[in-house]
Parts: C-alpha cells; structure tokens; sequence
C-alpha cells in the first residue's frame, strides 16, 4: 500500500465482527461512518477551519469486504469552489494473507466551511501537480454542473407521469410498497457527535442506512445489499440531545434494484413536545438482493396506491434518468478499440457476424422506458458497464420504403444532425456497404469520424420485419488522421417492423462505447432532447420521402 501523497489523507482499518452485517461482510453504515470521518479530516486539513457535510454523492459499491480484511479510505481534495470544496473518496480492501487488493467503493462529498465569527472564508485553491489533478479537477467541474438539475427534475417529473405503464391498469399480483414503510428514532448522545457538538454527517448516513436496509428486505424477502446512493443531502445541522426520527419507504423497482427514499427530522426537546420537526436529512439507496446462487433477483412490478406513493414512484423515474446521465457524463473510462479488421477474404463471415452481433442486442431483456414523447420512446438497457440505448418510433410509411431510406447511409446526414457526411468507400455487395462518416464537434473538441460496416437484410417470406446493422471496421485504407478523432459504434442498426401496409415501427439500437457517449449522455439525463429531435427529424424525413421515387430506385 502506497503512502498517502501530497493533499491526501488515508484511514485504514481492520474489519471486527462488530463492523460486520449478517453475512459477515462490512456493513454499509460502518463504511459510511469512516467515508465521512475521512473525508472531514481531508476538509479540515485544506480549509484550516472547521468544516460540515452538505452532501456525499455518486456513492457506488462495487466490491465486499468481509472480517479479517483491511480496509483503507483514501480522499483528496479535487477542487475548490470558493467556501466549498469537493472530496473525492477511494475505498480499498486488502487481503492481509495474499496482499491482493480490490476497489471497494468510490464517491464524492461536499463540505463547506464553516466561518469564525463574521469572517467570510475564500478557501485557497487546490495544487494541481500531476495530469491525474487535473483530470480530476476538471471532473468536479462537470459534476458540480450536472449536480444541479432542479429544472431537469421538474421537466422529468411532468414527463414521467405521461408514460404508459402498466401500473395504470389493475393488477392484483402487484406488490405494494404501502407495506415496506419503516421509522426509527434515534438520540443524539455526545459519542455521536464531534467537537464542535453538531451530530456526524457518517453517523446519521449510517443510520439512513440501517432504516433503509429494513424497507428494502421487506419487499425483497431475502437479504438486500447495497448498490448505490444517489445523494445524501444534509438540509440542516443537529446537535447532542436532539431526536432524530428517520421515514423509509420504497419508491420504485426497476428490474433487479429497489429505490428506498429517506427522510430525517430533528427535534429538540420543545420541539418535540409541540410535534414540530426540522427537516435535515433526505437520501435515496438502490439495492440489489441475489438468490441461493448469488445470482441477482428480478423483482415484481408495484402499484402506487395514494396521491403520495404514485408522486413517489414517479419522482424514482426521473432520479433514475438523471443518475444515468450524471453516472456517464463525470465517467472517465478509457476503451480500448474494439474494431474488426475488414478482410475480403473472410467478408461474408464479417457481415454475418454483424448481424448476429445485432440480433443478439435486438433479443436482450430488461430494457427499461427513460422517455416517452408523441410517437417516440426511449429505452435504456444497463449491463454491468455497458450501455445501450434504444429508441422506437411509429412512421406513416410502409415498412419496405422506410427499410430504403434507412439502408442507405449517404441519406443520413438529411436527416441525423449527428453525421455531417457519409459516403461509401467499398461496395461491398448489395446488401453489405463500407462508409466513411464524419461527425461534428461536441463540447468544443475536433470533429469525428468513423468507419462502419453496415449490413441489410430483407424479412423471410414468413417475417415482416427488416433489419440494418452496423458496427465499426478497421479498413488500412482509411487510417486515423490528426484532423478528426477516431470514434467506434460496437452494435447498432435499425429494426423495421410493418404493422400494416401503410405504416411501420421502427426501432433503432446502440450499444454505446465510450467514443459516441458525448452524444448520448445529456440526452439520457433529462438536459438535451438531442435523440427525441433526431428521432422526429427522421419520422419527418421518411414520411415526406417521394413514395413514386422511391418505387423506382427499389
């Protein structure tokens, strides 16, 4: 293990039976507590004055740490924003017998400092020394600005509530979540508390997470583990001799994970007395739950059943979308190139494999609705680390000339704002065409570019639904050029499906790569509408296509 550099501080502890949950592992509420211990010290150590929570976000678990294990908390200060500053945290656990080290967790906390007196504080900014800083530096940035999204709420709220769900229609096998409602009170004794007397931000944390834990395993029969935390927000302080009434409940399930919303109200001793509270504390968890196998459960659907519940169950939508967006946004994941090399030798096996590769992503399940607007809805699919993205809409077009329109790449730029130009560079066959496409700028870098194979395939006599794939091929003829930024499509393409003979649906499929997220990631978290105006662009495009023209170039 590394000693801590420069601005970090590290906390390293040996896991006790006293840390551990039932499956004795590391409890969720322990690991929180020493995330905020840590990052406070990190916040006192740059501010020199005293410091409070105001949020930890982003909270992502990935590994377990189990008894006899050591873990080590290390967090550094990434950037200053005037009195607060952003911490970023790294959890490690270590096997003492093998020295073979894993990431635990990883997240992000807010604190401001406190002033003495009068005094405004302007903390001192941060040293930035090597090309990590700076990366990171920079990344706090884009995370402070995706962080606030009240506006994006407010505007995902009102278009949640119009989705189609199956909630509208009664179902008597739906689960209730009128069930999974848990409150706890807890007081504030001085062992809770730091010096200054205000109650620990990871003490509090951990408490939202002991309720929580409960309301998920009612629901979820088994014993719930946590995935995530979108945000602990801290409204307000409490202090020794307060009491603390924690509210739990879950919100929304979607597919394998359970949102559980918390709410915490402090009371003084007259405030008590009189039933009136101080709203300090909200968070929302997501757990998973796996079975005898250690396999993860799918959960039922549930039914919202008052005003209160359904504004609950709808309000998890629109967080959902936002943590997608924000989760690939601040991500900083390098890919590696996935590309093909294209072989004439082996060209049919190629675009074979092109369209398996995408009737294989067409067949996945547990996609999930993030947008539904006119005749357009936007389905989003999370597998591990990888993202795909598909997005149906109708079209009053006969399915066999909106097949044409779409097989056809250098039609493409007419309509998608995202390719500036494509044209065909090796003619393949008739069904299999190599282009070369350029893609405008975004966020102020160069332009893009790409080369792709795409593969169109007619339905069978017994089949009425068309199909184009594409996927990204390395062609030595078209070497990357320092003009433009090369960029891969791993899986995509179109599935065209008549639903009579005057009109059709169609379905466009991505599994996005690192390279095209930029163009995908403010769409999927609520602040562009860049897929729903590309995907109206093409309904228009087609069905104000010439039907006669057509006809004869088919």
């Amino acid at each position: 293990m590394e000693p801590p550099a420069g601005g970090e501080v590290h906390m390293s502890q040996a896991i006790q039976p006293a840390h551990a949950n039932s499956r004795g592992e590391l409890s969720a509420g322990q690991l929180l507590k020493g995330i905020d211990a840590t990052a406070y010290l990190a916040a006192e150590k740059h501010a020199g004055v005293s410091c409070v929570t105001a949020s930890v976000d982003d909270i992502q678990f990935e590994e377990t740490a189990s008894i006899r294990q050591v873990i080590t908390i290390k967090v550094k200060v990434t950037r200053v924003f005037s009195t607060s500053m952003e911490i970023s945290i790294k959890v490690i656990v270590e096997n003492m017998l093998t020295g073979a080290e894993k990431l635990v967790s990883v997240a992000f906390s807010t604190f401001v400092a406190k002033p003495v007196g009068e005094e405004k504080i302007h903390l001192k900014p941060v040293k930035l020394l090597t090309e990590q800083d700076h990366v990171e530096h920079n990344l706090a940035f884009e995370r402070r600005k995706v962080l606030q999204h009240e506006d994006t709420f407010r505007n995902l709220m009102k278009e949640s509530s119009k989705f189609d769900d199956p909630i509208c229609v009664e179902d008597k096998e739906m689960d209730s979540t009128k069930g999974t409602s848990v409150q706890s009170i807890e007081l504030v004794l001085p062992p809770h508390a730091n010096h200054h007397g205000n109650t620990f931000g990871g003490q509090i944390m951990a408490w939202m997470e002991m309720v929580a834990t409960i309301s998920s395993s009612r629901l979820c029969q088994v014993h719930p583990l946590l995935k995530s935390v979108d945000m602990f927000k801290f409204w307000g302080p409490s202090t020794v001799g307060d009491r603390l009434v924690f509210n739990a409940i879950v919100n929304n399930i979607f597919q394998t994970c359970v949102e559980v919303g918390v709410r915490v109200e402090a009371f003084d001793c007259q405030e008590w007395a009189e039933g009136w509270g101080r709203h300090i504390n909200s968070a929302f968890l997501i757990y998973n739950a796996v079975d005898d196998k250690e396999e993860l459960v799918t959960f039922p659907r549930i039914k919202p059943m008052s005003k209160d519940y359904f504004r609950w169950y709808h309000r998890a939508i629109a967080r959902k979308r936002i943590c997608l967006g924000r989760k690939y946004v601040i991500s900083h994941n390098e890919e590696a190139p996935l590309c093909t090399l294209w072989d004439v030798r082996d060209q049919a096996s190629l675009s074979d494999d092109n369209m398996k590769a995408f009737q294989k992503l067409v067949a996945k399940s547990g996609w999930e609705v993030t947008s539904a607007v006119k005749k357009t809805k936007i389905y989003t699919l999370e597998e591990h680390d990888i993202l795909s993205i598909w997005v149906e809409k109708h079209v009053e077009k006969p399915a066999h000339l909106t097949y044409h329109l779409l097989s056809d790449f250098t039609k493409r730029p007419l309509w998608d704002p995202h390719y500036m130009s494509c044209e065909v560079i090796d003619w393949v066959s008739e069904d299999d065409q190599i282009y070369y496409v350029i893609c405008p700028r975004v966020n102020g870098t160069k332009p893009k570019d790409l080369v792709v194979l795409v593969s169109r395939r007619r339905p069978p006599k017994d089949s009425n639904t068309y199909m184009v794939a594409m996927k990204s091929v390395l062609l030595p003829s078209v070497p990357p050029s320092l003009q433009y930024i090369r960029i891969e499509i791993v899986c995509a393409g179109f599935l065209i499906h008549a639903t009579d003979s005057s009109s059709c649906t169609v379905s466009y499929f991505n599994q996005i790569s690192a390279s095209i997220l930029p163009y995908f990631a403010g769409n999927l978290g609520g602040w562009s509408k860049s897929i729903e105006e590309t995907a109206a662009s093409c309904i228009k495009f087609i069905e104000n296509a010439a039907a006669d023209e057509l006809t004869r170039k088919f």
